[in-house]
């Protein structure tokens, strides 16, 4: 269940990060990138990459929250180990 859970968020953000890939550089040349008023030296590859893998981290980060956000207090609850279930819980 894990390696499908796992899917349901890498999938969707790899797919995304190529989307924001495309856009972004189909507007903006590598070359043309400065930091601290510096060239930033590096080749449209090396730019390519680190840019596809910093999108296709940020584009994880939201699927996971939304994954979590759309899941039950019970699927939560149930894969947490130090949260105590019911049976467990002291009577009032």
């Amino acid at each position: 269940m894990l390696k499908q859970k796992l899917m349901w968020v890498a999938w969707p953000a790899f797919l995304t990060a190529c989307g924001l890939e495309l856009l972004v550089f189909a507007l903006i040349d590598p070359q043309d990138l400065h930091w601290s008023g510096q060239p930033l030296g590096w080749s449209r590859q090396g730019v390519y990459t680190v840019a596809f893998f910093a999108f296709w981290g940020i584009c994880m980060i939201s699927s996971t929250l939304t994954a979590m956000l759309s899941s039950s207090s019970a699927e939560l609850s149930q894969n947490s180990p130090s949260a105590p279930s019911r049976s467990d819980a002291a009577p009032p």
